[in-house]
């Protein structure tokens, strides 16, 4: 998942040219989408290049704590969008309430939903980031989302950036990992991820630019990850 946090429509079509291979979800990240010219050009663009494109789960917070969860869907039509984002990093919403909005909206869209707080120092035990993401899936979500932040310095890592491995192991002994999309926006966490579960990992977050490098990662074309993919060799070879 890339980050669109303002790009022209000129940019965008440098986005699309060079990378809309390895991008399958496109997000208008936050609140940009309002200020964006050529918005729905853009979505155009990218829909046609074959990614999902949803704006930010903070815009439909922003909606919601105003009451206007009515004009958030006819603002998200208006765009041409197909996929949504339920979050509650900003604001506390009570999970059963969360879990009838992603049940609502699932009905008409593509569903993904946060779990994680976007504040420092809210820490959420193993057993509830759990409980939260089962009973999102369950209410419809297609895929949730592992809070990073664009910092990548709270949820599911440290303030000093590293990875909570003890809780996003606990999280995996009871959540698929096709069914989780890990918010990875440096690249010591894509590393990570990709060293520990595979080239395949879904993560998100990543900057327009740094599409290609993390491909390169993927694929052992880089030197984070150049021995993950070397083959072992027999005796016989020298």
């Amino acid at each position: 998942m890339v980050m669109d946090k303002g790009l022209s429509l000129r940019q965008a079509q440098d986005l699309v040219e060079t990378s809309a291979p390895y991008v399958d979800l496109l997000k208008l990240g936050f609140g940009t989408s309002i200020f964006t010219s050529n918005v729905r050009e853009k979505v155009k663009l990218y829909h046609d290049a074959g990614m999902k494109v949803y704006v930010g789960g903070t815009l439909f917070e922003a909606f919601l704590v105003r009451g206007e969860y009515d004009q958030y869907r006819r603002y998200v039509d208006q765009l041409g969008l197909h996929t949504v984002e339920v979050s509650d990093g900003s604001m506390t919403i009570p999970h059963g309430l969360k879990c009838e909005y992603i049940n609502r909206l699932a009905k008409d869209y593509t569903v993904l939903s946060e779990v994680g707080s976007k504040e420092e120092g809210i820490l959420i035990s193993p057993a509830k980031w759990i409980k939260m993401m089962q009973t999102e899936l369950q209410a419809g979500s297609w895929k949730v989302i592992a809070e990073a932040r664009e910092s990548g310095t709270v949820g599911i890592y440290r303030p000093n950036g590293q990875a909570h491995v003890l809780l996003i192991n606990k999280i995996l002994q009871k959540v698929k990992l096709e069914d989780i999309l890990w918010e990875a926006p440096k690249k010591p966490q894509q590393v990570y991820f990709i060293k520990q579960f595979g080239t395949n990992v879904n993560l998100g977050n990543i900057a327009e630019n740094e599409v290609i490098p993390l491909e390169c990662l993927r694929t052992g074309l880089r030197g984070d990850t150049f021995f993950q993919f070397i083959p072992q060799l027999r005796d016989d070879q020298s």
